[in-house]
């Protein structure tokens, strides 16, 4: 037996590539709001660079993330951007300058 799974939901289906990057505003608990998004956002991607996350995700993982982060943001004051590819072979990236990796680097 074998079961079919109906992915015809799924942007992509199965496993994607993204990457998070956000600006939270310093007023009206800017820092608490900026610690919860990176602690949420820790939990599915890898750190890359000050508010920068990527990785390989599942779409239902992403559609997790977001709704998570649309719970702790404002809407009126910050900002999150994904970039969604199929895979990370369709990226190119090049890194200027030092390549951060440090979780303590804020």
């Amino acid at each position: 037996y074998m079961e079919k799974r109906n992915t015809s939901h799924s942007l992509y289906g199965g496993n994607m590539y993204a990457i998070l990057v956000y600006d939270i505003a310093k007023e009206d608990m800017g820092r608490k709001r900026w610690n919860n998004v990176f602690k949420l956002c820790k939990q599915y991607l890898v750190h890359v660079q000050n508010s920068v996350f990527e990785g390989e995700i599942t779409k239902a993982n992403l559609f997790k993330l977001e709704k998570e982060i649309e719970n702790e943001i404002d809407n009126e004051l910050d900002s999150v951007i994904i970039f969604k590819s199929r895979h990370e072979r369709w990226l190119d990236k090049e890194i200027l300058g030092k390549e951060i990796d440090d979780p303590l680097f804020i």
